[in-house]
Formats: C-alpha cells, structure tokens, sequence
C-alpha cells in the first residue's frame, strides 16, 4: 500500500503478508523517527545508493529486521526472525542459532591432566575396556 500515513490503521496495526506498507519521509530523520514510534518493530526497508546514509539507518532504527535495497528483510534459515517491541514476545527467538540453542543445554568442562597420571607417552586410539 502506498501513500500510508502514521493515522492509517495499516500502520497502527501488525499486519503480516503479503502486504508491503509504504510511508514517505523528507528526511532520514523523520523516516527514522516514523519507523521508531511505531509500538511494533518487526522489519523495514530503506533503498539507497549511499553506503553512509544505509549506516545511518540501520544503527538509529529500533527493529529486529533491516532490509537494505531489498523490499522484504526476511532471514535466510540459519538466522533467527529477530522482531523487536511489539513484535517480540518471549526472551529467545526461535530460528536459526537461536532456536538450535532453545532446544540444547551448554555444557561447560575445567580439566586438569598432571604428567604423572599419564599412562603412555603416546596417543592411545583403542576404545577404552574395563580389564
């Protein structure tokens, strides 16, 4: 939809697609500040040719997915849906490392090997038996 404004419900609601919102600004500050006041920070776009002003962008606005010169910031697999504000419930996302994470348990091992406790002084590569 274009020609969306900040009064429209299209943008006061989370809508989810196959729907594209566009909103015009006169400036990278108003476009940040329009994207920032938005209760719900899922994804945006922006399309430039100035690396700067992509920078600029992407390190001001408060959403989980930023698309530069692409229309949809949709994450390959192996990165998580990363929506921030309104678009974000839990503590961990659930795609991608993140996801892998949910579903796994961390493990942490502190060994100490002294010289003496060794048996041979070469790399032993049989399974192990009880004797």
């Amino acid at each position: 939809m274009s020609k969306v404004t900040t009064d429209m419900e299209c943008y006061r609601e989370e809508i989810f697609g196959p729907v594209l919102n566009i909103l015009e600004a006169d400036t990278m500050d108003e476009a940040i500040e329009i994207l920032n006041n938005n209760p719900y920070g899922n994804g945006c776009a922006v399309f430039t040719n100035s690396g700067a002003a992509a920078r600029k962008f992407t390190n001001e606005v408060d959403v989980g997915q930023i698309g530069v010169n692409v229309p949809i910031p949709v994450p390959l697999p192996m990165f998580s849906f990363t929506g921030s504000r309104g678009s974000f419930l839990g503590d961990s996302n659930f795609y991608g490392k993140a996801g892998l994470n949910f579903y796994s348990q961390w493990k942490t091992v502190t060994t100490l090997w002294k010289e003496e406790d060794a048996k041979t002084a070469t790399a032993e590569t049989a399974m192990p038996r009880i004797q």
